[in-house]
């Protein structure tokens, strides 16, 4: 199967040296692309900012921004079986960038922020790939989950709970509740993002051969 796989957060741009971001590390991202190459699928990562290297056999798409996320992302669903979006890909960017670095003040300043484009939702109703989108929640994870498995239209969603330090973001480790269409859970429990991954993709293997 050709898996299209996006980690790691975007940058969206201040001035030329500032950015809003977010504490994505990449890592289950990468594991996630690493198991689907363990069990022998071409995989293309699309990835934004992180500090390691690519898994070995992947093709690798590097993005910085949700713009450039969004454009990879929906030119490389054409030819994939299935898409998993693990990126932590920005809500919110600013209305327009400084062409200057922004001096400090005596006074304060705001940040005029817009809305990202919804790649989840930009997605066709009717396509002939799995969708896995991934919600990190800090509270209510079932609720929201759920909702996001609903009005993104996705067919499978990995929720993990980001409120502490010790799993999720920039950790090693993740625990993790995955929502089915049908209704159905399934709960995985902490454990290294490797082993995490490795079990993720044969649920999602054992998903894409019912669709």
């Amino acid at each position: 199967m050709r898996f299209v796989v996006t980690a790691g957060p975007t940058r969206e741009p201040i001035d030329p040296i500032r950015f809003l971001s977010n504490r994505s590390s990449g890592k289950m991202g990468y594991a996630i692309a690493t198991a689907a190459l363990e069990n022998g699928h071409d995989v293309l990562l699309i990835s934004g900012p992180v500090s390691f290297p690519s898994p070995a056999g992947a093709k690798r798409l590097n993005v910085i921004t949700s713009d450039e996320m969004y454009h990879a992302v929906q030119r490389a669903a054409r030819d994939c079986d299935v898409l998993v979006m693990c990126a932590a890909v920005a809500d919110y960017k600013p209305r327009r960038m400084a062409k200057q670095k922004i001096k400090k003040h005596d006074k304060e300043i705001s940040l005029d922020l817009v809305q990202t484009r919804d790649i989840l939702k930009s997605l066709p109703q009717r396509r002939d790939y799995l969708v896995v989108g991934f919600a990190a929640e800090t509270n209510e994870l079932e609720k929201h989950a759920r909702e996001k498995l609903r009005h993104k239209n996705c067919d499978i969603i990995v929720a993990n709970d980001v409120s502490g330090s010790a799993i999720g973001m920039e950790s090693d480790e993740n625990a993790v509740t995955i929502f089915f269409r049908d209704g159905k859970m399934k709960k995985i429990s902490r454990a290294p993002k490797q082993k995490i991954a490795r079990r993720l993709v044969k649920i999602i293997l054992k998903t894409a051969k019912k669709f």
